[in-house]
């Protein structure tokens, strides 16, 4: 281990904060999530903390170390000190599919909450299994990506998924999430020494936090206090009822359970609809996070990055845990921080410790989300930046039109997640009485195809573009195959819509009856035009007269 490259630095706390925040939201989802629509309450909460949390951070532990290892053997190869590890956690796209889609379908089959864990096990298994096949073969499809197809879909997330999701949380709760704001844009912004040399990120957590506890105070003592304050607060209520959670739960094998579930392929064969298309998400995803990280300076072997993840899926999965897990978005913005190592390895040891004991819970009731989103929200900034900084100048272009589907996915889940939250018309009611689909001026039937199979959908039309640039017509063309191809199976754009649920419509799936569905024959056949006019100008255009074209318009 290189002598120059230290097991932790200082600026590893700030990084700490951000990731550890970022994989608290995703347990605190889970336990919402779970407990509200798959029936895990009362007796049935054992299965979050005997089960789903410590599996989850098993796979968090063995990940978060394996990078930070990985960092360290890159350091010594290269000799250089400022190595940051991949950054890793819960997977919230896969997180929020499987529970609407698995879980909560098999929940209200069977009424059962074992049933539907068994089922989310399942999936994770599989999302797992299809992670490590793809390492096989990721290195190649990144070898022939360009660069601008790579990082404009996580700059997409990234403004969408991350920088604005965490932006509005500020804004709402602008009392305790305000002067964190503050102190981060400081600190990294404008690099600036802190009082006692103390990591900004860490004097960020801890003004508000302090600053929502007394607001709460206030409001105790002045209960007339206005709305504008009283949201504001914290519940010490909350606290009582978390440290009831309080225990040891370590972590068991469940591997005999899904086995008895994969016996019966009835059971699980209908899911392989949803399963596969995540599984091949989160190729594409952690793919996309390896490329952002080498364009950060810190190149990483594709194949056991992309091992190691799929592997502690699985790992998930046999402990429990219904949620893959996978490479984060925000290697740059980690590296921006000064972070290293050092703050993989803790968050690892800290979540594990969390999960083990059933502090989880207890630790938010105490330390409010919003007094550290603002670490996160610097995470989505330098990623929308590194998109068209890391890539040529004249690629620029290609990196704005693959900014549009994802932005189109996060609009499409915030109008979701409306519908859901409210009783009335669903999204189904109101595009089957709607003949243009046209709502106040949006295409909502647009809008939701658009969203399905967005990261495939960025990727292809930045290639598109990129190559067209470059006047790589043959290239163009092939890419705009790759992208009816998979429109024609179901990845891109097909949906079908019952109630407020969108759910995919691959190739030979046989829908449900009552859903709204939406073939994306269309939208293939426009794809082939595409191809076939790439193609032809790849046959027409000789350099020369291409040249001789650019020549007359100069």
């Amino acid at each position: 281990m290189s002598a120059q490259y230290p097991l932790f630095v200082k600026r590893d706390i700030d990084g700490f904060f951000g990731l550890f925040i970022d994989n608290v939201v995703q347990l605190l989802l889970i336990l919402g999530l779970c407990s509200g629509l798959c029936g895990m309450t009362g007796e049935n909460a054992s299965l979050l903390f005997r089960y789903i949390f410590p599996g989850a951070a098993v796979s968090i532990l063995l990940g978060n170390l394996f990078y930070a290892w990985q960092a360290h053997r890159l350091a010594a190869k290269e000799n250089r000190s400022d190595v940051t590890a991949l950054p890793y956690g819960i997977n919230t796209p896969s997180l929020l599919v499987f529970v609407f889609f698995v879980m909560l379908p098999v929940y209200l089959d069977t009424k059962s909450a074992v049933d539907a864990w068994k089922m989310g096990l399942i999936a994770c298994l599989g999302s797992g299994i299809i992670e490590l096949l793809g390492a096989l073969f990721a290195g190649t499809i990144r070898k022939h990506t360009p660069r601008a197809a790579l990082l404009s879909t996580l700059a997409g997330i990234a403004i969408g998924f991350i920088a604005m999701t965490f932006t509005l949380q500020i804004f709402h709760k602008p009392l305790i999430a305000m002067a964190p704001l503050g102190l981060i844009l400081i600190a990294l912004f404008a690099p600036t020494r802190f009082p006692l040399g103390l990591p900004g990120g860490l004097v960020a957590v801890l003004v508000g936090t302090v600053t929502a506890w007394a607001l709460t105070l206030f409001t105790s003592w002045v209960p007339s206090a206005p709305a504008w304050i009283t949201g504001n607060t914290m519940s010490t209520a909350a606290i009582s009822e978390q440290f009831d959670r309080i225990g040891l739960y370590l972590p068991v094998f469940v591997g005999g359970q899904i086995f008895d579930v994969l016996k019966d392929w009835s059971n699980w064969f209908g899911f392989l609809s949803v399963i596969i298309p995540m599984g091949l998400f989160n190729i594409i995803g952690s793919m996309q996070n390896i490329e952002s990280a080498e364009a950060g300076g810190d190149s990483f072997a594709t194949g056991p990055s992309m091992a190691v993840n799929g592997i502690g899926t699985i790992i998930a999965a046999l402990f429990g845990s219904c949620f893959p897990t996978t490479i984060y978005i925000g290697h740059p913005g980690w590296k921006e921080l000064g972070s290293r190592a050092g703050y993989s390895s803790l968050n690892g040891v800290v979540i594990t410790l969390l999960c083990f004991s059933g502090l989880i819970g207890l630790a938010s009731a105490i330390v409010p989300i919003e007094a550290g989103v603002a670490i996160v929200l610097w995470i989505g900034i330098i990623i929308t930046a590194q998109s068209f900084q890391a890539t040529p100048d004249n690629h620029s272009p290609a990196v704005a039109i693959g900014l549009f589907p994802a932005i189109a996915a996060w609009g499409a889940t915030v109008m979701a997640g409306a519908f859901l939250a409210v009783q009335g018309t669903t999204m189904q009611e109101l595009l089957t009485a709607n003949s243009s689909t046209e709502v106040n001026g949006f295409l909502l039937e647009g809008l939701l195809s658009l969203e399905r199979g967005y990261i495939f959908t960025c990727m292809i039309l930045s290639a598109l573009a990129a190559n067209l640039i470059d006047r790589k017509f043959l290239s163009a063309a092939v890419w705009s195959l790759i992208a009816a191809i998979l429109t024609f199976a179901g990845l891109m754009h097909a949906f079908q819509l019952q109630g407020n649920i969108v759910d995919y419509w691959l190739i030979g799936q046989e829908p449900e009856k009552t859903a709204l569905k939406f073939s994306a024959t269309g939208i293939a056949i426009g794809y082939l035009a595409i191809s076939g006019i790439c193609l032809g100008f790849h046959l027409w255009a000789k350099p020369s007269k291409i040249d001789d074209v650019y020549a007359e318009i100069e």
